[in-house]
């Protein structure tokens, strides 16, 4: 999930189960997919601004959740709006940037363990051959992984902005996959030394 890492706190919602803030993520997602267009939008971003003020989580958070995005949201604004219209554009970019910032608000609120334990109890019903354990791992260290790539962005941005290159669309993307994989790399190599392999 997009954020900054866990935030420490003593909200109702970091006291919250992580079962109920992920299940609440997923009923979140689904209603903006799948719900009527500006309702759905509306009260999904009411829904993610009063998880905020319940978490007791400052405006400076969700800014830098979105700050390193902008450059994506002006894309997908630009791409709808030759494509559909002004009214479809501003949708698309309100409702991806509702998303990034209910991942962000669970991110905060969320410990890594606390994410392993939350995907595993989502898991409970499922046949016992399904690896679990295996699943919730790989689940957690992809949102976990986001942040580390926003993180990327923003520091090869702000190095390509001092050569002038800020614009350049290849300049960024290149270096951050380069930084992307290298990190996967680091991380599969973590695991293996903690014999999470095959056999488990």
């Amino acid at each position: 999930m997009l954020g900054e890492g866990y935030v420490a706190g003593t909200s109702p919602l970091h006291r919250a189960r992580p079962l109920w803030k992920l299940l609440g993520l997923i009923v979140l997602c689904t209603m903006l997919f799948v719900g009527p267009a500006w309702p759905a939008l509306a009260l999904g971003g009411a829904a993610v601004a009063a998880g905020f003020a319940l978490a007791r989580l400052p405006p400076i958070h969700a800014a830098r959740a979105l700050r390193p995005l902008a450059w994506i949201l002006a894309l997908l604004f630009a791409v709808q709006l030759w494509l559909s219209g002004w009214a479809l554009a501003a949708f698309a970019v309100l409702r991806f940037a509702v998303l990034i910032l209910a991942a962000t608000l669970v991110t905060l609120t969320t410990r890594s363990s606390e994410f392993v334990d939350g995907i595993l109890a989502l898991l409970a019903p499922a046949p016992a051959w399904v690896p679990k354990a295996r699943i919730a791992l790989a689940i957690s260290l992809a949102l976990r992984f986001l942040p580390m790539v926003r993180d990327m962005l923003e520091q090869i941005r702000q190095a390509q902005a001092a050569r002038g290159l800020e614009r350049n669309l290849i300049a960024l993307s290149v270096p951050l996959l380069l930084r992307a994989l290298k990190s996967a790399d680091d991380i599969s190599a973590a695991i293996y030394a903690r014999s999470f392999d095959e056999a488990d």
